[in-house]
């Protein structure tokens, strides 16, 4: 080792040690404001049902805000891939105020969205500002994309080992080295304990029965991450088909949220499905330990994908989680399996198959449910990682590997048989 690279080593540690602390305390705060702000937004429209009436005046306050100030960063967390894949400019700061706003928004009038997009995306916008401060090359920002989707993540599910590795399963391991794994741990670790130190709690599930690993419950558990796939699959498609209808349909963006917003008004306060509005958490509480209906996760998933697609503004993850949950909760009248365990399983398998994250989501069910089910989380979420078609609920993710392989297969084959 030359004394030059002793130098670089001895500079690049500390920087890299202080940025980490940088985004971690910085997308934790913000992430905390934001669940804080989220469950005060829920509560209210929960105690002032009337409210879910002026999502169209919602829905234009979000579209105008896009229109005239965020269309640089209207891809969302799509954005964020883009960067990473083929570095530009730095992400705007503005990412971060205009999705909290339209986020929070969207969740007081009633839209059916989750929350892992807006933290996301404040973790990157925040952490891509440091590559002006220390004047950081292509190279180095890309680091600095995975920390922040590391950050957001794990702050605002209280998941910090699934965080770190989502980060950079998302993005396919692609152009990541031994370092960025480390910084994103490291800032992962930093988000969550920033979130600890301001005592915003986490919502926690339990699965206090876990049955026998044998092979009945193997081919159930592969029939569960199946069907998981095919949900993820929907939901990715609902979503996209939305978006694209409104945007073919309506030309002028703010309108779009207007028109999406009488719809799901009427749906929502006028037919009386208010449990698929906001993020759902009661009812997937309740799957735990009820049957859910056989339609819930239809529903949700109707419900989201128009939602997003008109032009709303959240994450997809938790409405994944209810999909999930409410799915499994519901083969619990079908599969001699306990309730809790299905429900577990749907819950990170839908997640798994719509991200295209396998191992991110396995972890992320250990940390949310303990090892105990850890073998049947994974089956179920590989399973459905295979399922769940080459789309997923990011346009701009990358997938390669052995599902990517394993997809351009099947369609060589079809073409021979044409």
């Amino acid at each position: 080792m030359t004394s030059q690279t002793i130098k670089q080593l001895v500079f690049d540690i500390p920087k890299w040690v202080v940025i980490c602390a940088l985004i971690g305390i910085l997308s934790g705060s913000a992430s905390a404001f934001f669940l804080v702000s989220l469950e005060w937004v829920t509560q209210f429209r929960i105690h002032h049902d009337w409210i879910v009436w002026l999502l169209p005046f919602g829905g234009f306050l979000v579209g105008l805000s896009y229109y005239y100030w965020g269309e640089s960063v209207v891809k969302g967390n799509n954005l964020l891939l883009e960067e990473y894949e083929k570095p530009k400019k730095v992400i705007p700061f503005k990412m971060a105020p205009l999705v909290l706003f339209g986020t929070l928004i969207t969740h007081l009038f009633g839209g059916s969205a989750g929350r892992e997009g807006t933290a996301v995306q404040m973790g990157g916008a925040i952490a891509d500002q440091f590559s002006k401060i220390f004047k950081l090359d292509n190279a180095e920002r890309r680091i600095l994309i995975i920390l922040g989707i590391s950050a957001g993540f794990a702050s605002v599910f209280g998941t910090p080992l699934a965080g770190a590795v989502f980060a950079v399963e998302v993005l396919y391991f692609s152009k990541i080295n031994f370092k960025s794994i480390l910084l994103s741990f490291i800032v992962a670790y930093a988000a969550y304990f920033t979130v600890e130190f301001w005592k915003i709690k986490h919502k926690h599930y339990s699965i206090p029965i876990v049955c026998e690993l044998s092979f009945n419950t193997i081919l159930y558990t592969l029939l569960v991450g199946l069907l998981s796939g095919f949900a993820a699959l929907l939901f990715s498609r609902s979503t996209h088909f939305w978006g694209s209808l409104f945007s073919k349909n309506i030309k002028y963006p703010p309108l779009r949220p207007v028109i999406g917003g009488i719809v799901l008004a009427v749906a929502i306060a006028g037919l009386g499905f208010t449990k698929f509005s906001g993020l759902g958490v009661p009812v997937i509480v309740d799957s735990f330990s009820n049957p859910s209906e056989w339609y819930d996760f239809l529903l949700k998933i109707l419900f989201t994908g128009f939602t997003l697609g008109a032009g709303f503004k959240g994450g997809e993850v938790t409405p994944l989680f209810f999909v999930g949950a409410t799915l499994g909760s519901a083969l619990s009248l079908f599969i001699p399996m306990p309730i809790a365990l299905l429900a577990g399983i749907g819950f990170v398998s839908v997640f798994s198959g719509a991200t295209h994250t396998p191992i991110a989501c396995t972890i992320m069910g250990m940390e949310l449910f303990g090892l105990q089910p850890g073998i049947f989380i994974a089956i179920g979420c590989t399973i459905a990682y295979f399922s769940s078609g080459s789309v997923g609920i990011y346009k701009s993710q990358i997938v390669k590997g052995v599902k990517y392989k394993l997809y351009q297969r099947f369609q060589k084959k079809e073409l021979e048989n044409l």
